[in-house]
């Protein structure tokens, strides 16, 4: 089992709704789901706060859908800051690939050129390094890290990432919708079950309309205001949800002859390329779509009212109802100034653009409406207008009065809060973080959730972190390996234990003796040998007579050179190489370099040691009785037998009427009642109290390990008492 640490920083849509951003760290892997810019801003305020990151180190950029706010801040990071100079890569689908190319050309054509944070040549730089994935295949970034896409509704191409790092695994929904409309699938609940769920949560603990009463109320609007000879106007986005409002349009005036002389416009400078997307992106879109393009009745071609591809001047020949008008300034008031009809124009939040103009020509006017059909950003005209001010400000800054009527019907593809809080069960995520909401939009679908929870008897980790938060959660994980080669040979049961050697590559382990390393991973096993050389100032009998007070036992042998050579507990080669000069040798191992080091330490103290003083003003040789032969349990016996009496009296050594003269003596005591008998070849104690029987069999323990040499103790194996 091992503690892992996720790291999550919102550099954007954290208690906000706009330039969406979140950082995952975890294990040394970065992976950034999601660069979006603001709507509301302008320049360089409208990115998220990438100074607060080093684009370097990031592994993958993982972009959900085309949307600006989602995916508008990719070309400044990719060709304006460090990025490049790392390895990272950037990823989306295939139709948002494509999408993304058309949305950040009008973004550019759009946007004044003082607040430009690119140029064309950027953006082109930057489509050349995005690559394109399919949905429900797994990929591979590194070592550790992969990620898997799932269809998340919302937007032609939209996905939501399941991302293992390490074992962790990170769902990001990005925008989604569990309702499957006219041309798109719903989200998707992968089929894994995840550590951590980032989830939008764009309109909190709202409900919203769904189906075809929604769908009833927008068309009944819009023929109210056309019947009372005004003109519609419906600001969308370029993509996503103006494709759903034409076929509901377009459905509403086949069957309804009499509306075929109000014309319908779609003002969007990507229309025509838009739309051919559509028609050749079948593939992504729900089953009815597909049906009705099996038999070629493609739904995206509009045979029954007018659509205005307002910056292309060529007619559509496909169908013989589309009209179009001319590029020529102006426009929009010819429009404005003309018979009733619906204008489908761009951009949705009307900061700028066609739907900017339209609403202050339109504005004056009560038998006009406008209908706000999606989310609306906090600081935009489209949030404000909801308000139906007396006076709306022109782009120029000056007050025009509003007298057209303003509805609000959300056709916008996000989820509401029971899809929401539906989704969040199903996930059933150990955590979940919430994004992309506004800050009381937020807390209070945390605090529903919270009570929904409740009701159930349940918990529910929800965390709500603000831009630059680093939110870190901790897991514990249970990993895996398989056993392989020889070890998969044996039969094992439950509670057997089992060791060898542990390899672990890109999250999968292998358990393997080590005769197997070489078949099964390609790798060699080497020995590492070291080799180190001590100055001495004393004899070398001081020497190994300190090595003895501390290891005990110390072997010798004579080398190929002739020259005498120490073993210390079967793992240290000591040599004298030169009078005044040591060298230790051994094989590297975390055990063997322990007893390495405290050779080491003890060689080097030798002539500062008190002992070494006194034994060298002595005329005759060391002699020592502190080391004993393996075997030789005399002097040890007799060390146990101090600590019995020094804890339970006198100890009677009884060696038997028929022992022999070299028999081990058995030991008896008696304390107080009770009699404790010690079996001296075993070490074994009997006693009928129980309590008794176990303080005897600890002092013993305690004697031996006290007593006992290095050598003896993890070399030979010194007896223990037998239980």
């Amino acid at each position: 089992m091992q503690r892992d640490t996720l790291q999550i920083t919102p550099l954007g849509a954290g208690q906000e709704v706009g330039r969406s951003c979140c950082v995952l760290r975890c294990r040394g892997k970065t992976v950034v789901c999601d660069v979006g810019i603001h709507p509301a801003h302008q320049g360089i305020t409208s990115l998220p706060f990438v100074d607060e990151l080093d684009w370097s180190t990031v592994d993958a950029i993982l972009v959900t859908h085309f949307h600006l706010d989602h995916a508008g801040a990719l070309t400044y990071i990719t060709e304006k800051t460090n990025f490049k100079e790392g390895k990272g890569k950037v990823y989306m689908t295939h139709s948002t690939k494509i999408l993304h190319k058309f949305m950040m050309q009008d973004y550019l054509r759009t946007s004044a050129s003082a607040d430009a944070l690119f140029t064309s040549e950027d953006v082109s730089a930057s489509l050349s390094s995005i690559i394109a994935v399919s949905v429900h295949d797994r990929v591979s970034l590194c070592a550790g890290v992969s990620f898997v896409p799932y269809h998340a509704g919302h937007v032609l191409g939209a996905c939501m990432f399941l991302v293992d790092i390490a074992g962790l695994k990170i769902l990001y929904t990005g925008d989604y919708s569990r309702a499957e409309d006219r041309h798109l699938v719903s989200a998707e609940v992968p089929p894994v079950r995840p550590n951590v769920l980032i989830v939008e949560s764009t309109f909190g603990v709202q409900t919203l309309e769904h189906g075809q009463d929604k769908e009833r109320r927008l068309t009944a609007l819009v023929r109210t205001i056309v019947g009372r000879g005004g003109h519609v106007l419906l600001p969308v986005f370029a993509l996503g949800t103006v494709q759903e409002l034409l076929l509901i349009l377009d459905e509403y005036w086949t069957d309804h002859p009499e509306l075929h002389n109000v014309p319908i416009y779609y003002a969007s400078s990507l229309a025509r390329k838009c739309m051919a997307v559509y028609q050749t992106q079948i593939h992504a879109m729900n089953k009815t779509i597909r049906s009705r393009f099996a038999r070629r009745d493609s739904p995206f071609v509009f045979k029954c009212f007018h659509v205005c591809f307002w910056v292309w001047c060529e007619t559509d020949h496909a169908s013989r109802h589309v009209t179009s008008i001319s590029r020529a300034r102006g426009w929009e008031r010819k429009l404005a100034e003309g018979p009733p009809c619906v204008v489908l124009a761009t951009p949705a939040f009307m900061q700028v653009g066609a739907s900017r103009e339209l609403l202050e020509l339109l504005a004056p006017d009560p038998r006009n409406g406008i209908i706000i059909t999606g989310f609306s950003v906090e600081g935009t005209m489209a949030r404000d207008i909801q308000t139906e001010p007396e006076e709306i400000a022109s782009s120029k800054g000056t007050p025009i009065p509003r007298k057209l009527s303003v509805d609000y019907i959300p056709f916008s593809a996000h989820v509401d809060y029971s899809q929401n809080a539906e989704f969040i069960e199903l996930v059933d995520a150990d955590h979940v973080v919430l994004v992309h909401g506004e800050q009381n939009t937020m807390n209070r679908l945390c605090t529903a959730m919270k009570a929904r929870y409740k009701n159930k008897g349940k918990d529910i980790n929800i965390h709500t972190p603000r831009n630059l938060e680093q939110l870190e959660l901790s897991f514990s994980q249970d990993y895996v390996a398989k056993a392989v080669g020889a070890l998969a040979a044996q039969y094992l049961q439950e509670g057997d234990a089992i060791s060898g050697l542990l390899f672990s590559k890109n999250d999968t382990r292998m358990l393997l003796d080590p005769q197997d390393l070489h078949p099964f991973t390609g790798l060699s096993a080497c020995t590492l040998k070291q080799r180190q050389t001590i100055a001495v100032a004393t004899g070398g009998d001081l020497v190994r007579w300190h090595l003895e007070g501390m290891f005990g036992t110390v072997s010798e042998r004579f080398g190929r050179d002739g020259r005498l050579t120490l073993r210390i507990m079967d793992v240290v080669d000591i040599r004298h190489t030169s009078e005044h000069e040591m060298t230790l040798e051994w094989e590297s191992s975390p055990s063997n370099d322990m007893i390495a080091d405290s050779t080491i330490a003890l060689i080097a103290s030798v002539d500062q040691s008190p002992a070494s003083l006194q034994l060298t003003a002595l005329s005759t040789p060391c002699a020592h009785p502190h080391a004993t032969t393996p075997n030789d349990w005399r002097l040890q016996r007799r060390r146990v037998v101090w600590f019995l009496e020094a804890h339970f009296g006198q100890v009677t050594l009884d060696a038997g009427a028929d022992a022999g003269q070299d028999a081990t003596p058995n030991l008896t005591i008696r304390f107080d009642e009770a009699i404790v008998y010690i079996d001296a070849d075993r070490v074994a104690v009997a006693c009928v109290n129980e309590i008794l029987k176990h303080r005897v069999e600890a002092v013993i323990g305690m004697a031996i390990s006290t007593t006992c040499s290095l050598t003896d103790l993890f070399v030979t194996g010194a007896p223990v008492p037998a239980s």
